[in-house]
């Protein structure tokens, strides 16, 4: 299959005009008064708008688009060349609502070798990460790859999380006239990434309450979509509030009737595989019938995973295997995440004016793709990418993100005893901590710091400003995580949501080992043993990706595994398994500041000094006492 002719600039949605230009030509194509590029004839076609398969289907392609789709032979024009794929059914390009492209921990061209075998030719990309490591540049990182040939389409939906909350800064900030302007840029903006910060929403008192509905005003007035995250949001009236501001969606339910709650007040709900399974069967017994509401997201999945068990093909084999039928899980990965995003003039179906993204099954039931097609030309084949793969030379404003401005010493992650009595009482948290209060436990003091307690499972956790340049360290005690080996240390520039770096160990010296390779390296992993740097991930665009193919980054995640199954980590049994941070990805998480957290730690700022603050109430109180 030839590729398509060169790009317009329409293809990218920047400019309403060049897409008019486009839609008028392929009027005339559809039309058969102008030539296609080629028509592609397959053995049945699944209409998505009404579940029903069509039998014989010729797509007509015109560049990058569908001009006409019938029953072969039925369209009066003359194609450039012609394909048959009879024993193949065709379905539309998976598309996702929700994903953090920074998750996979590859750039946008890299992502897409990944996931195009897999179906997707599409994704709202929630760009809270990188938006938080350069607000400013946010919208071209994610247009780049699209402008020099990746087939991949990139709809950005711009971070409301830019600070995650009034108590975080960085590398973004944005307000009502950011977002007005990333909406007025281009058409490929397709709303505002999911709210976290549901106490800034509600309480007018809260410092982010100006900025989060000024975002949210940008939105409305450009009929954007106003992405939610409604985790731990469960009782009726907090769900009702929820909608009432404005919020369309929300990706974190992970119950049944919590579900249908949200589903009966007018939210879209976007699931994760970890809570399909039983959310499906459970909708099944209730007698769900419109299944129009509801997507399916990877949301975070990184390339080692996806390498694994795939894409969100995964989720739809998923789906099936519990009972939904494969026409209706198919809707939940084109259709009904296009409607709910208002893309489906460009994305969703194979239809006229869409981008020609197709997907070849050779069985539908079991989802075995044979071939994918993006732009009207084959992207993927076999289970392997064949599509154009940019080479991105990125600059420096994504690739130089770390700056730290000075060495860290082991003195910076001490903590100082508040008096000279042999103990001293300290506030402690550990992963997933969402009580009103912290904990609070007596630690022993020696040569006039606060120590660990192994014996406990007490260890040292720390942030690090890494935008500032003036490396400004938090540090507190944590339970139930970390090394309990002696010299040992973690570290990542991956911490959701803000990203600085941040480092748990048994030791001060390793500590500062680990924040100082991090810098050198321009972020990703660093574990330090014995009192040196045993495994290194280089994610070096942002501190949250790298520019090589996936299979390159997970033999260095699994060398980075390898060394760190030689370590002795502490866990708490009280601590429930499914939450379990485990090493090394999920620990990354354990930084969150949105909903429904607390007590939480982030880089020393005015409204946070010790960096120990509660983002629902923003009191602060000492680490030790």
């Amino acid at each position: 299959m030839a590729p398509p002719a060169a790009p317009l600039p329409g293809d990218l949605l920047i400019d309403a005009a060049d897409e008019i230009a486009i839609r008028q030509d392929l009027t005339l194509t559809a039309l058969g008064k102008r030539p296609a590029d080629r028509i592609l004839t397959v053995g049945r076609l699944l209409d998505v708008h009404s579940r029903q398969w069509r039998e014989d289907q010729e797509i007509v392609v015109k560049g990058r688009r569908i001009a006409y789709v019938g029953p072969a032979g039925s369209w009066q024009g003359e194609a450039g060349e012609r394909l048959a794929e009879p024993s193949l059914s065709a379905v539309p390009g998976f598309g996702e609502a929700h994903k953090h492209i920074e998750s996979s921990h590859l750039t946008p061209e890299y992502e897409t070798a990944l996931v195009m075998p897999h179906g997707v030719t599409w994704v709202c990309e929630a760009s809270h990460e990188f938006s938080n490591v350069n607000g400013p540049r946010n919208l071209e990182f994610w247009l780049t790859a699209r402008r020099m040939g990746s087939p991949m389409k990139i709809f950005p939906l711009p971070g409301s999380a830019v600070p995650p909350t009034a108590y975080e800064w960085g590398g973004g900030h944005f307000g009502y006239d950011e977002q007005k302007g990333f909406l007025a840029e281009s058409l490929m903006v397709a709303g505002l990434d999911e709210v976290m910060d549901w106490p800034a929403v509600w309480n007018p008192e809260n410092p982010s309450y100006d900025r989060l509905w000024g975002m949210i005003r940008a939105t409305f007035e450009k009929r954007g979509v106003v992405e939610g995250h409604a985790a731990g949001l469960r009782d009726l009236a907090t769900i009702n509030a929820f909608a009432a501001a404005g919020m369309a969606s929300d990706h974190e339910a992970w119950f049944v009737e919590e579900v249908w709650e949200k589903l009966s007040h007018g939210l879209f709900v976007e699931l994760r595989p970890h809570s399909l399974p039983d959310i499906i069967k459970g909708l099944i017994a209730k007698g769900l019938s419109d299944w129009s509401q509801i997507a399916f997201v990877t949301d975070d999945r990184s390339a080692t995973d996806t390498l694994k068990i795939g894409a969100t093909d995964h989720n739809v084999r998923l789906a099936i295997e519990n009972g939904l039928a494969p026409e209706i899980a198919i809707q939940c990965v084109t259709l009904n995440p296009a409607r709910h995003m208002r893309l489906t003039p460009w994305v969703g179906s194979i239809a006229p004016g869409r981008f020609a993204d197709i997907v070849l099954l050779e069985d539908v039931p079991s989802l075995k793709i044979a071939k994918v097609i993006a732009d009207g030309t084959i992207a993927a084949e076999g289970g392997s990418y064949v599509g154009a793969l940019p080479r991105i030379d990125w600059p420096d404003w994504a690739t130089k993100t770390v700056t730290l401005g000075r060495q860290l010493m082991a003195e910076d992650f001490r903590i100082a005893a508040p008096s000279d009595a042999p103990v001293a009482k300290a506030a402690l948290l550990r992963p997933f901590h969402w009580h009103d209060d912290f904990i609070t436990m007596e630690l022993p003091v020696e040569d006039g710091a606060v120590q660990r307690d192994a014996s406990r499972n007490v260890t040292k956790f720390a942030i690090v400003d890494r935008f500032s340049g003036e490396a400004k360290v938090s540090k507190m005690f944590w339970l139930g995580t970390g090394p309990r080996d002696a010299e040992t240390a973690l570290g990542a520039t991956l911490g959701h949501d803000k990203h600085n770096i941040w480092v748990v160990g048994s030791s001060d010296a390793a500590m500062a080992l680990v924040a100082n390779a991090l810098a050198e390296q321009q972020g990703g992993w660093a574990l330090a043993s014995g009192g040196e740097i045993v495994a290194r991930v280089g994610y070096e665009v942002g501190g949250l990706m790298t520019a090589r193919p996936a299979e390159v980054l997970d033999a260095e995640m699994q060398a980075l595994y390898a060394e760190g199954a030689k370590i002795d980590w502490m866990y708490e049994p009280t601590f429930s398994p499914r939450w379990w941070p485990g090493f090394p990805e999920r620990l990354s998480f354990a930084t969150l500041t949105c909903a429904p957290w607390r007590w939480v730690l982030v880089a020393p700022s005015p409204l946070a000094p010790d960096g120990f603050v509660n983002v629902a109430t923003g009191a602060t109180h000492p680490i030790v006492w």
